[in-house]
């Protein structure tokens, strides 16, 4: 099924779907493959195009994979950050509220979706990342996919949410999926699933001009 949503549409309803997720119906491994065609398309450097996509559709793997990322999200994202980190999100609105709340009923039915999907890099050596330039050209390689992914998800009505809390516990998701942890970094994880209804709209966000800065910060 596609939703002849234009490329506008596409960017902009492309929400993190959490609630609405259709737990019963199954996403039909043709309708997958035709998403990884769209990705193939995306940028990667000097396209040597390193990503691999991960797909766990096993219930007991689910299972597995699912008890890793909730584990996760008990971890601080950012170990030894001290102070408020940068943010345009009011912690305190409703909007906050509403997020949490579709969050937490993630945690409880992950392991039920029909499908998780976690995007990988293949890297020479993890001390790759240990500059801004490497981590730079190493997610510049693999997060293009993703994200292409994710729309094309949307067009043929499946839903998806960009989640990271797993990566705490990332060697022991790479034990459960047998990645070889040395030489493939995990960058993601998203539920896959038809969405109950696919009316989503532009989410809240601040005014463009705050984002924007012309010759000078």
């Amino acid at each position: 099924m596609r939703l002849g949503l234009s490329a506008d549409e596409v960017l902009t309803t492309t929400r993190a779907v959490r609630r609405r997720l259709d737990m019963e119906r199954p996403v039909p491994r043709e309708v997958v493959d035709d998403c990884v065609r769209v990705a193939l398309q995306a940028p990667s450097g000097r396209n040597r195009q390193r990503w691999d996509f991960v797909f766990v559709e096993d219930r007991k793997t689910r299972a597995a994979v699912a008890e890793v990322w909730r584990r996760g999200l008990a971890a601080p994202a950012t170990p030894g950050v001290v102070g408020p980190e940068p943010t345009r999100m009011d912690f305190g609105s409703s909007e906050w509220a509403r997020i949490a709340g579709s969050l937490d009923h993630l945690a409880h039915h992950l392991h039920e979706v029909p499908l998780i999907l976690i995007p990988c890099l293949r890297v020479a050596d993890r001390a790759e990342l240990d500059t801004v330039r490497g981590q730079a050209g190493a997610w510049g390689s693999v997060i293009p996919a993703f994200w292409s992914f994710m729309l094309a998800a949307r067009e043929r009505g499946l839903g998806t949410a960009w989640t990271t809390s797993h990566l705490s516990y990332e060697r022991e998701m790479a034990e459960v999926l047998g990645i070889p942890y040395d030489e493939v970094v995990q960058v993601a994880l998203t539920p896959v699933a038809y969405t109950i209804g696919t009316d989503f709209k532009q989410g809240s966000r601040a005014h463009a001009e705050q984002f924007s800065h012309w010759d000078h910060w």
